[in-house]
C-alpha cells in the first residue's frame, strides 16, 4: 500500500500559477493569489477604520469642549500649541519669590517658638529614659573622688538619685507632702500623655526643617534669576537645595 502511495505521489504534479503572458510584460508581474489577499486585507481594514471615524462623527456632542481648543491651531494638518504670553516680568517674579521667603520664614519662626514653648513645658525629658546630658562634679582630691556620695552631694534620698528631673531634696521632703500622680494608673496615663507630647515635638521639629530646606531653594532660584555666570556645584535634594558658585563681580 505504502508503494501505491509513492508511485501516486510521483506522477501528481505541484499546482503552479502561471506567470504573466509575454506580450503583456509590459503592465509588471501578474498579482498571485497572496498579493490580492494582502490587498484586500488592507481594504477591508481601512473601511472599518472610516466606519468608526464616521460614527465617532456622528455620536459627537456638538457642545463638547476643551480648552486646548483654544490654545491650539492647525498648521499644515498638524495641532500646534500656540505660544503663550509672558504675563509677568522679571522684576516681578523675584518680588514674588521674596514674599514666598518671606511668608515660609515666618512660618518656620512660628513654629520654632512653639519648639521652645514645648521644650519649655517638657523640662527636656526623655521618654526612653536615656540620659543624653551629663553632669560633672569636681573634687580636688583622689580621696574626695574615693569618699564621693552623689546622694549626699545632691542633698537626696539614693533612690531618687537616678532622677534627671523631679529629684526633690531631703528637706522638701521632710516639710512638704508629695503633690502629683501616685497611682500606678494615674502615673501610666501621665506617661501616655508625655510621649504623645514628645512625637508631637519631634514632628514640629521636622516641620521647622522642612521649611529652612524650602525657604533655601526659593531663595536659591531667586538668585538663579540674576544674569551672572555660574556653575552648579551640587545638585538639589530632598534635604538640600542646589549649590552654584556664581562669578565674583564687584558692585559699584
Amino acid at each position: 500500500m505504502s508503494s501505491f502511495r509513492k508511485a501516486l505521489k510521483s506522477k501528481q504534479r505541484d499546482h503552479k500559477e502561471r506567470s504573466q503572458l509575454g506580450f503583456r510584460k509590459q503592465l509588471g508581474l501578474l498579482e498571485k493569489k497572496k498579493d490580492y489577499k494582502l490587498r484586500a486585507d488592507d481594504y477591508h481594514r481601512k473601511q472599518k477604520t472610516l466606519m468608526a471615524l464616521r460614527k465617532k462623527a456622528m455620536d459627537k456632542n456638538p457642545d463638547e469642549f476643551h480648552f486646548k481648543m483654544i490654545h491650539n491651531h492647525l498648521k499644515d494638518g498638524v495641532h500646534m500649541l500656540k505660544p503663550k504670553e509672558e504675563t509677568m516680568t522679571e522684576e516681578q517674579k523675584k518680588v514674588m519669590r521674596t514674599q514666598d521667603i518671606r511668608y515660609v520664614e515666618m512660618k518656620r519662626v512660628s513654629e520654632m517658638k512653639k519648639i521652645e514653648r514645648m521644650k519649655s513645658e517638657l523640662h527636656l525629658l526623655d521618654v526612653d529614659e536615656e540620659k543624653k546630658n551629663k553632669q560633672f562634679f569636681y573634687v580636688d582630691s583622689k580621696k574626695e573622688v574615693e569618699d564621693f556620695d552623689l546622694a549626699v552631694h545632691l542633698n537626696t534620698v539614693p533612690e531618687l538619685v537616678g532622677r534627671a528631673y523631679n529629684r526633690p531634696t531631703i528637706e522638701t521632703l521632710e516639710k512638704k507632702s508629695i503633690v502629683g500622680a501616685v497611682q500606678p494608673q494615674s502615673i501610666k496615663k501621665l506617661a501616655k500623655q508625655r510621649e504623645l507630647q514628645y512625637l508631637r515635638l519631634s514632628q514640629r521639629i521636622d516641620r521647622e526643617n522642612k521649611m529652612f530646606v524650602i525657604s533655601q531653594k526659593i531663595q536659591t532660584r531667586k538668585d538663579l534669576q540674576d544674569k551672572v555666570k555660574k556653575v552648579k556645584v551640587c545638585e538639589e535634594t530632598g534635604s538640600a537645595p542646589a549649590v552654584y558658585r556664581f562669578e565674583a563681580k564687584r558692585k559699584r
